[in-house]
């Protein structure tokens, strides 16, 4: 059983150093290449780094209720992705699809919580954006 414990925390580790970590514009291009819409730009690029520090890889610690976030997006276990091997849900991927580089399903995701929630989704948004947006008009 120890082994298993160490064997995780490496796993976590070697996954945190391979993280990709993207600069805000990065992120402003990546958000337009998946059809985030310019209007609510700045409120996407908000959550992103509140909720994740743009990391790709970052994996919330648990919640109250036992749930994870997961992600770019920090999308939750309990009602968007799977924790198995396969993919389920609402957004019917599993939760380590939500940890790769390539953020294609972590945008679907996220745009679909955002069509049923609004971003009142997530506390990122809700205790950090709300009249203070960051700028990217460099971007």
């Amino acid at each position: 059983m120890k082994s298993i414990v160490i064997l995780v925390a490496l796993a976590v580790i070697v996954l945190q150093c391979e993280s990709k970590t993207f600069t805000r514009c990065e992120l402003v291009r990546q958000l337009r290449n998946h059809g985030f819409p310019e209007n609510k730009m700045r409120d996407w690029v908000c959550l992103v780094e509140n909720e994740s520090s743009r990391r790709t890889h970052k994996t919330g610690s648990v919640n109250k209720n036992g749930s994870r976030d997961y992600g770019l997006f920090q999308i939750n276990d309990k009602y968007w992705c799977s924790n198995t091997s396969t993919p389920g849900k609402d957004c019917n991927v599993t939760c380590a699809d939500l940890l790769t580089d390539d953020i294609t399903k972590a945008a679907k995701c996220a745009k679909k919580v955002f069509k049923r929630h609004g971003f009142n989704a997530w506390y990122g948004w809700k205790n950090h954006c709300q009249g203070s947006l960051p700028d990217i008009s460099s971007c």
